[in-house]
């Protein structure tokens, strides 16, 4: 078991150490996932700006651009461009910008860069930005990369971030905050504000997540069942060195009685008296039978011979075989035995004798040993069932839905003497089902106990 143990830290330590790096990973892909959200971000409200200029430009038809002219010079073996902008308005207006280009630069976005800071520079002076306009664009160039937050709300702010134009969309609660400088000269920026973007990196994160999950379920599944399974073969072998040491509690009984009467022929003058000797020999003959039949039924139980075990049924006349248990349990003498029987002579049921007669001393021999220095038991039976009754030391409350499983022993502290039997009770309800009837108890600690058999399909 202590090797068992060890595997089993060394197993769970490496599923630690794998969800460990599990949720390592998964941190990174979260961070990659959310830069990624945040630059397609980023690149709509960049888009949502051109648009939402031409949108205004659109409108008015006053605005015209001129295609950029470029022109190169090499000066010592250093290559420089000069773009050439030209914007021209309605009006008669023109703006015009030149800018160089650095060799490793990109011309089409340091164009494009230059001619929508030119555009901005002249259209906001003359046309207002539409914010509403921004809004609705951003939120569709979100959509497109499959960002779709709740609210959007867009506003201009200054180099010093106050707010120059407010959005008509005052955002509640929580949100995500974006900056993006559409013009240097004037230092202008707008400013949107989205619900947070956890719930879309997490949308994006849930197939990862989810299998990450059902595995470290699997797993905790897995292992719970093992351990499961090997705490039940742990008890069951434990019960299994338990029923092995007290086996031989099960047999003394008939051993005990053998002994005592041939232990009385031998030291008593009975020679003389043929009834008893013959009595005796009877008696010691019934309780070798019984050995015999105790060992059969433990090598049945142990082989699981009792789900296919066939009774020998006949009719059985309850007095005459109660009073031979009884009268074989008086001759026992640890203790003071008191036993009386109450069955009317005309009882009989359809039962199988040997396992019946094996049932009621169980219950017998229960009531005999968890019982202090005398006992009195009392047997009764009429046509509806058997009753044993008994004052001993009883049986606790919390046990009682218990004593009748196999290899169960009943608890007593006071008691420790007395070793349990651990199939007594099993075999009891066993034999009694398989005859079609049912056994029950009632017990209090310290009041006694009564054991109930009642007869069913094979009354008489």
């Amino acid at each position: 078991m202590k090797r068992f143990r060890s595997i089993s830290s060394l197993f769970i330590g490496i599923i630690a150490v794998i969800f460990a790096f599990n949720v390592f990973y998964l941190v990174q892909l979260y961070s990659s996932i959310r830069y990624t959200v945040q630059r397609d971000v980023m690149s709509a409200l960049a888009d949502s700006d051109v648009d939402e200029m031409w949108v205004r430009i659109e409108k008015h038809k006053s605005i015209s651009v001129q295609p950029a002219k470029r022109t190169t010079v090499t000066t010592a073996g250093n290559t420089k461009s000069t773009i050439w902008t030209k914007t021209r308005f309605s009006d008669g207006q023109v703006s015009s910008k030149a800018f160089e280009l650095e060799q490793k630069e990109n011309f089409t976005n340091k164009f494009f860069g230059e001619v929508i800071k030119q555009l901005h520079s002249v259209i906001d002076s003359k046309l207002p930005v539409d914010l509403t306009v921004v809004d609705s664009i951003l939120s569709k160039k979100l959509a497109d990369r499959l960002i779709h937050p709740d609210f959007v709300s867009v506003e201009v702010i200054d180099s010093t971030g106050a707010v120059v134009h407010p959005s008509s969309r005052q955002p509640a609660g929580s949100y995500d905050e974006f900056v993006y400088q559409f013009n240097s000269d004037s230092g202008h920026s707008y400013r949107a504000r989205i619900s947070p973007l956890t719930g879309q990196i997490m949308h994006r994160m849930a197939g990862v997540i989810v299998t990450v999950l059902l595995l470290l379920v699997a797993f905790s599944l897995a292992f719970w069942y093992l351990m499961r399974t090997v705490s039940r073969l742990r008890s069951l072998e434990e019960m299994k060195d338990d029923f092995v040491n007290n086996m031989t509690h099960e047999l003394k009984t008939p051993i005990a009685i053998a002994y005592s009467a041939n232990d009385a022929m031998l030291n008593y003058d009975i020679g003389n008296n043929p009834e008893k000797r013959e009595a005796y020999l009877r008696i010691a003959n019934r309780q070798l039978k019984r050995l015999g039949e105790l060992a059969e039924n433990i090598l049945a139980m142990s082989m699981e011979r009792r789900k296919t075990m066939i009774l020998n049924l006949e009719t059985v006349q309850l007095r005459p075989l109660i009073d031979d248990i009884a009268a074989a349990h008086r001759m026992r003498t640890e203790k003071t035995i008191n036993i009386t029987v109450n069955v009317p002579d005309s009882i009989g049921v359809t039962a199988d004798r040997v396992h019946l007669g094996n049932v009621l001393n169980n219950l017998i021999d229960n009531a005999i040993k968890y019982s202090n220095d005398s006992v009195t038991i009392g047997i009764s039976a009429d046509s509806s069932g058997i009753s044993v009754t008994d004052n001993g030391i009883g049986i606790p409350s919390k046990s009682l839905p218990f004593v009748f499983d196999k290899f169960y022993r009943v608890p007593h502290g006071d008691t420790a003497e007395i070793r349990g039997y651990g199939i007594g009770l099993y075999y009891v309800r066993s034999i009694v089902e398989k005859m079609g009837w049912t056994v029950s108890v009632s017990s209090r600690a310290g009041r006694g106990s009564v054991f109930t058999i009642k007869f069913q399909a094979n009354e008489n």
